[in-house]
């Protein structure tokens, strides 16, 4: 069973892994028993997260197999409990492209107006291209967008969409996957196989490799940008016990 999992999270296109995680997540618990590891999210415990990934980007110990949660998500989450008025605040909040960790999360606050967007994913609400979103300017207090900026064409519009929905005073999380290694976000419109893809930009379905310059398009884009560390926050006993990753670099932004 846990082989099988394994090549369908691999495998699967994300709409429908999304679906066939609902049984799997019925029996996680029994085939992953312990409490060497935990995820904040669900308060589960286990023997250990599941491998996740392909290539470069391939993680051993890093998916929750009960709620699917990676390092960027515990991460976030320890965040917005901690650190945010997430839970206690009445927010009109924005997210694009949800993860399923979170959607049924936050549908249960009462504390928040919650719309869900996305190209095709069947858990959004409403189904737009983030390029040109049809919502009013200055709406939300909170947007989240994570992993996304990666995979459209122009991601500066984007960000210039979702700093335009956002009022003024709100703030967001829009996570992308980052080389820290690489100064200068790295982009080649001549780079179109899968392929060819997953070699330079680490999936065969991303269009740009963002590098330590990150920050900038982001302020370019109109937004104040601060740096979460999680390192001053939390000891490597609790960074091992929830599986965060030291490279991880969470970006708070604002208008």
């Amino acid at each position: 069973m846990k082989k099988i999992y394994k090549f369908l999270l691999n495998s699967l296109p994300r709409p429908i892994l999304i679906r066939f995680s609902y049984l799997f997540k019925l029996i996680a618990p029994y085939l992953y028993k312990g409490n060497n590891v935990e995820c904040p999210c669900c308060g589960k415990s286990f023997r250990k997260f599941l491998s996740y990934g392909y290539g470069n980007s391939h993680r051993e110990n890093v998916l929750c197999p009960y709620d699917l949660t990676l390092e960027r998500h515990r991460l976030m989450w320890l965040y917005l409990k901690n650190h945010s008025n997430f839970f206690s605040k009445n927010i009109n909040l924005l997210h694009i492209a949800p993860e399923q960790c979170f959607f049924s999360l936050f549908k249960k606050q009462k504390n928040l107006n919650y719309l869900t967007g996305d190209l095709i994913s069947p858990i959004a609400e409403m189904h737009f291209d983030l390029h040109s979103i049809p919502l009013e300017d200055n709406r939300f207090d909170v947007i989240f967008c994570n992993h996304v900026l990666e995979h459209v064409d122009d991601a500066m519009k984007c960000m210039r969409e979702l700093y335009r929905v956002m009022k003024p005073g709100g703030w967001g999380i829009m996570q992308v996957p980052q080389d820290t290694s690489r100064k200068v976000t790295y982009e080649d419109s001549s780079i179109v196989s899968a392929k060819d893809r997953e070699k330079h930009f680490w999936q065969k379905d991303h269009v740009r490799l963002f590098g330590m310059d990150y920050p900038e398009w982001l302020k370019n884009a109109g937004f104040n940008v601060d740096i979460f560390d999680f390192n001053l926050h939390y000891d490597d006993k609790i960074i091992e016990k929830y599986r965060l990753s030291n490279s991880e670099i969470l970006y708070i932004v604002s208008k």
